[in-house]
């Protein structure tokens, strides 16, 4: 199995290498099909998030293990400005862009854990985690 795979994010193409990226991990890890799109919306969002705010940043994907079970993580970096009012970001139908104001929050319904990391001038990180399905 894949250890850790890095999408650089800069574009829409690179937005879905790394949805595609993330999907081929989750099913190693035996995910319904269901919980494949949640993952890939959720990679697609922050991604999305990466390019229009920061212009690029890089997608991390890799596999923790805890109490016998996988799990998946998926980690957002960028060098951007960062979110000033990083509360109201993760609420639904706020947005700087104009846009909807779904994407952190959609993100963070969809994934099973979320944690969100932002300094004013220095950058923002998401880690996301998905429970892998128990192996029998």
């Amino acid at each position: 199995m894949t250890t850790e795979q890095v999408v650089p994010i800069g574009s829409a193409d690179d937005i879905v290498i790394a949805r595609e990226a993330g999907r081929d991990l989750a099913g190693q890890l035996g995910f319904s099909l269901t919980d494949l799109t949640m993952i890939a919306t959720a990679i697609s969002e922050v991604s999305r998030n990466m390019t229009s705010y920061a212009g690029k940043g890089e997608l991390r994907l890799h596999v923790e293990s805890r109490n016998r079970r996988s799990v998946l993580v998926v980690e957002a970096v960028d060098q951007g400005p960062g979110i000033e009012q990083l509360e109201h970001a993760l609420e639904d139908g706020y947005s700087t862009s104009g846009g909807l104001g779904l994407g952190l929050p959609g993100a963070r319904r969809l994934m099973d854990e979320f944690e969100i990391r932002s300094v004013n001038g220095t950058g923002t990180t998401v880690v996301m985690r998905k429970w892998a399905p128990p192996r029998v």
